[in-house]
């Protein structure tokens, strides 16, 4: 079922930053910036360029940093960094921390530049921005950043989703885990929990059950779709129970044959329910895909 929908998300992607970066001179800065106004890159010492202070992300593959490293030793730096001329003369950097992390990493005395002119506030929103617009922070920074947008800049939930390209419903789903314990928000941030995790166990009232559901969790290696299934045994253990009954109960051999035959030819999974000759045929598919191509096969298109 291929239902064509206006592409809003690819389109609102990477202008977030073009939005927040003014063209326009606003105060008195280092001959250097001035040059370099326009968007053209300036080779900086690395040495003088300051730690972005308003950084969101708390967590830095250090594997990861030491590829870019070698990347840049070899090939150097593809896209220059964004910073902005301090009073003092220095240079605090707006975005591109791994990029100047790793080549100070790789041993170059200079790193592309490009200057902007912006104050603490631009920068804050630039530098969240940014992030969020990358998939290497893990869902606890980007549930900080977004929450970081609507505490200081009065975003709405649609506004950051228009700025960071996401969807309205993810930047709802990640501001929900700050609802997390602090236990189970340090252990996403480690990667032992999951996204799909995380968000399982928002079904829970009580911080306790989250918090003893994870330890389960992590102790057993569920799937995402194990700790659905168990947390609604928890949460609803009468329909758990209802739901064992049903498939203790033996099926009719015919049934079970006719049930497999169409397994086999849908390539879906298939579950027959039949009292006394008269029932319903339930076709599970986890995919649009699937979906799509179930009505192929049943509308002969």
């Amino acid at each position: 079922m291929n239902i064509a929908a206006p592409d809003t998300k690819r389109r609102a992607l990477g202008k977030g930053l073009d939005s927040l970066l003014p063209r326009i001179p606003s105060a008195p800065a280092p001959t250097a910036a001035v040059e370099t106004e326009g968007g053209k890159p300036l080779e900086i010492p690395i040495d003088q360029i300051d730690r972005n202070p308003f950084q969101t992300r708390s967590l830095m593959n250090e594997g990861q940093l030491a590829e870019l490293a070698a990347s840049i030793t070899a090939n150097g730096v593809v896209q220059p960094v964004l910073v902005r001329p301090l009073a003092s003369g220095r240079f605090q950097l707006i975005a591109g921390e791994r990029r100047w992390r790793a080549s100070e990493l790789a041993g170059k005395k200079t790193i592309p530049a490009i200057l902007r002119q912006v104050s603490d506030e631009q920068a804050m929103e630039i530098t969240i921005v940014e992030n969020l617009q990358r998939a290497d922070l893990n869902p606890m920074e980007q549930a900080r950043a977004f929450e970081r947008l609507s505490r200081e800049f009065h975003m709405t939930q649609e506004q950051m989703a228009v700025r960071t390209g996401k969807d309205r419903a993810t930047v709802a789903n990640f501001l929900r885990l700050l609802k997390l314990p602090h236990s189970v928000q340090t252990r996403v941030e480690a990667g032992e929990l999951s996204f799909g995790h995380a968000r399982t166990l928002l079904a829970f009232e009580h911080a306790e059950e989250m918090e003893k559901t994870a330890q389960r969790i992590v102790a057993n290696s569920l799937s995402v779709r194990q700790t659905e299934a168990y947390v609604q045994a928890l949460i609803h253990p009468e329909r758990a129970a209802k739901k064992d009954a049903k498939a203790e109960a033996p099926a009719d051999p015919n049934v079970r044959a006719v049930q497999e035959r169409l397994q086999r030819a849908l390539g879906l999974k298939v579950h027959i329910e039949d009292q006394s000759g008269h029932g319903r045929v339930i076709i599970e598919y986890a995919h649009l895909e699937d979906f799509d191509l179930l009505l192929e096969q049943l509308a002969g298109e």
